[in-house]
């Protein structure tokens, strides 16, 4: 507003166009003034000529008739015009130079018809008339033209100019006084207009600034998202917003009818969008006139609504209620905190939510059966089923295994799926662990037999843990766990598809396999480890050709641990990788110091030959050793072949063209597939000592030369792995197909400094002529 005001000082024209409209409009609002002044102005011009006798009096009478008779009929076409429509500031601007012109002739009429009269006469009546009639009529123009003060100004100048002039003119002191008298007076009459004209633009302003702020109200108010009612200190209503309307289902002229609070809810209830009860409820809060919030549930119709009242007295008296509907935020909120205590897929109970349950049902057993049982369910080739078929039919058959689950279980035992395929049931109130134990069995059975997964047909297994509450009690739900945890790991390490109870001892294994994994983290941190070597030799050449590498931890207080102990922990934990990159490059390290026809030879383990940047570690080793990459042979086993074979063939083919030696280890166990030999690219293949059982017989001594022989016409190196005597040596290196030989005969695993002297003193020495081949390899420890 207060631009507008500064705009309107400096430049009338720049008025907002529907002030400027309405300002147009009120110049042509009073018709019967007009008509009558006029009427007026027209009698006293004839009674003046009457009076006068000047004929000159008579044009000016005829001409300010017929000025007026035009302007009344500019009015009433106005008026016609309005009937229909309203002023656009468009036609606004039409209208106005019409009216000006027409006004304009008036107000020089009346002006020439007073300096004819005044100058042009004696007559004191004829001057009192003309004098009256035209400082009425300005007077009168001043208040009605109020909209548009240029033309009361060119109104003045018009008619009161001339006159004044006259009067002046006429010579008479007192006419002289009069016509200075009025000059002060039509400046007054301007500024007068002028104020006029300020206060109604203001107070249009004004105005349409409040209508505009009551629109934004108003829109504002029946377009937010909650219901909104005010009630007066009377206790009737003041203001309903269109959602509360829409949201009680309440009828539209129901705002508008000055109701009280309490026939308001009583039409809700009526329209059966409040039950009986919460309208009393809301009744009570309104008139406690004290901040409150009421949560009303309404279920009479088809789904249930709930609805957040909020009560808020005014200082003045009366309350204000909010009311937001909050049936999408609780079905939010409902389905957040199902999905926070149960299983998505099957519905179960979450380890949460269960952990929850048993431990109130733990500080609240039976009198009559004191103890439970809870058992940990495993499912066994649950993962060949997803690997084959897919997550969808993995859900499929984790949902079936659910319901058979339930229609094993009594009504109050409880059953949770704590993610992938466990599963853990809480047996209640039982006499025994023979229930426990028939329980499990039928779990075991049940879950074993054959399901439809998608028209497939799918055979899996279970095997099951339990942990029984001590009968004084006192176990915690976290114990219980625990303990069926691990007699699960019992139950799988024992062959699968049957149950284990939890025994004591259990616990210290599980604590010693804890120690354990965290004396192997810190001695792989610390390089504790040692690696030792054992010696593979050459059957012709009776020297050292290799050396295997093989990883040693001398414990502080443990002694010697085995590897066969150390592998599988490793493994488990995901460190071996980690331990195989440093054997990998402490094996190149050492080789680096042995004569130049000797290899090493280290072990991979699957889990570290299927990592995806093997090459890379490969190549890292052999750059930072300086080793060529011919004396490196890298063992593998049968179990990395079988995974990922596509992938398998092509690291070993990219190892072999960078002239890594590839070896086949404990060929003999497992599937000892033949085609392995064929199919991937090695260059020997090492015969497990399980061959040697028996050699001193036909049978197994024919097997061991078949596949020496077969290995060695298919281009491989062949090596006979835990030679132990001088009888064994013989049989093996008979038929000429075995190149190299491992075992105790020549040497076991020795430290790093002692391997060094072996290899040293292998390929220094001199083979003598004389002497047999069974004295020239005899064990070179």
């Amino acid at each position: 507003m207060q631009l507008v005001e500064a705009e309107l000082k400096s430049d009338d024209d720049r008025l907002p166009p529907t002030i400027y409209a309405a300002l147009v409009d009120s110049l042509f609002q009073n018709f019967m003034p007009i008509f009558a002044g006029t009427l007026t102005a027209s009698i006293a011009a004839v009674m003046t000529a009457i009076k006068t006798g000047n004929q000159l009096i008579w044009p000016c009478a005829v001409w300010i008739v017929m000025v007026g008779v035009a302007r009344t009929i500019q009015m009433r076409k106005y008026e016609v015009e309005r009937r229909d429509e309203p002023l656009t500031p468009e036609r606004a601007a039409w209208w106005e130079p019409r009216y000006k012109v027409l006004a304009d002739l008036y107000a020089s009429s009346l002006g020439l018809w007073c300096a004819v009269v005044v100058l042009g006469s004696d007559d004191a009546v004829a001057h009192m008339l003309c004098t009256a009639v035209t400082i009425g009529y300005t007077a009168a123009g001043a208040g009605r033209n109020y909209g548009r003060p240029l033309i009361i100004q060119l109104h003045i100048l018009f008619a009161c100019a001339p006159l004044s002039i006259a009067l002046i003119i006429h010579g008479n002191p007192y006419y002289l006084g009069l016509g200075l008298l009025l000059v002060l007076f039509f400046i007054g009459l301007k500024y007068i207009n002028l104020n006029l004209h300020r206060i109604f633009v203001k107070a249009r302003i004004t105005s349409e600034r409040l209508a505009s702020i009551a629109g934004q109200f108003d829109t504002a108010l029946n377009n937010m998202p909650h219901g909104l009612c005010m009630f007066g200190p009377d206790g009737c209503l003041a203001v309903m917003n269109n959602r509360f309307t829409a949201m009680m289902a309440l009828p539209e002229n129901m705002a508008h009818l000055g109701a009280s609070f309490g026939e308001v809810v009583a039409a809700c209830v009526k329209a059966r969008s409040l039950s009986p009860e919460n309208a009393d409820e809301i009744v009570h809060e309104i008139e406690r006139t004290k901040a409150a919030e009421v949560i009303t549930v309404n279920n009479e119709r088809r789904s249930e609504r709930a609805l957040s009242w909020n009560f808020q007295p005014m200082a003045g008296g009366g309350t204000v209620v909010l009311v937001e509907d909050i049936t999408e935020r609780r079905t939010a909120e409902a389905k957040i905190s199902h999905m926070a205590r149960f299983d998505e897929l099957t519905g179960l109970p979450n380890r949460l939510n269960f952990r929850n349950q048993i431990e109130q049902l733990l500080a609240n057993p039976s009198v009559e059966a004191p103890q439970s049982a809870l058992l940990f369910i495993d499912l066994d080739q649950f993962k060949q089923v997803n690997d084959t078929l897919g997550h969808p039919s993995g859900d499929t058959l984790l949902c079936a295994v659910t319901a058979r689950l339930r229609g094993l279980l009594r009504p109050h035992d409880l059953v949770a799926r704590f993610g992938g395929d466990e599963f853990v049931v809480f047996q209640r109130n039982i006499h025994s662990a023979e229930d426990a134990a028939s329980l499990a069995r039928r779990i075991v059975s049940r879950l074993s037999e054959r399901y439809e997964v998608d028209q497939h047909l799918v055979e899996i297994g279970a095997s099951v843990g339990i942990a029984l509450t001590p009968p004084n009690g006192g176990a915690s739900a976290d114990t219980l766990l625990k303990n069926a945890d691990m007699a699960l790991y019992r139950a799988k390490s024992d062959g699968r598809g049957t149950f284990c109870f939890f025994r004591d001892e259990m616990a210290q294994t599980v604590e010693a396999r804890r120690v354990l994994e965290l004396d192997l983290r810190q001695a792989l941190a610390n390089e504790e480890f040692e690696l030792y070597y054992q010696p593979l030799v050459n059957l012709k050449s009776g020297r050292i050709s290799t050396c295997e590498a093989l990883l040693r931890w001398n414990h502080p207080t443990r002694g010697a641990v085995s590897p066969a102990d150390i592998i599988p922990v490793v493994e488990d934990m995901g460190l071996i990788v980690d331990l195989g990159r440093w054997i990998l490059r402490k094996a190149c390290m050492e080789c680096m110091k042995w004569p130049e026809g000797v290899n090493v030879a280290v072990n991979f383990s699957p889990q570290q030959f299927h990592q995806r940047d093997v090459m890379s570690e490969v190549r890292y080793a052999l750059e930072v050793s300086g080793l060529a990459p011919q004396r490196l042979e890298i063992e593998i086993t049968e179990s990395s072949l079988l995974r990922n074979t596509q992938w398998t063939l092509d690291v070993l083919a990219q190892l072999r063209a960078a002239g890594v030696r590839i070896s086949l280890d404990d060929f003999g166990t497992g599937y000892s597939s033949l085609s392995y030999l064929h199919n991937f690219p090695l260059q020997k293949v090492k015969i497990d000592r399980s061959f040697l059982e028996g050699i001193g017989n036909d049978r197994p001594l024919t097997l061991l030369r078949g596949v020496a022989r077969l290995s060695a016409d298919l281009g491989m190196s062949v090596v006979v792995e835990g030679v132990e005597t001088n009888e064994q040596l013989e049989l093996i290196s008979a038929d000429g197909a075995v190149t190299e030989v491992q075992g105790y005969v020549f040497s076991p695993p020795v430290p790093a400094q002692q391997i060094r002297q072996l290899v040293t003193a292998s390929h220094s020495r001199v083979a003598k002529d004389a002497g047999s081949k069974g004295t020239a390899l005899r064990s070179i420890a």
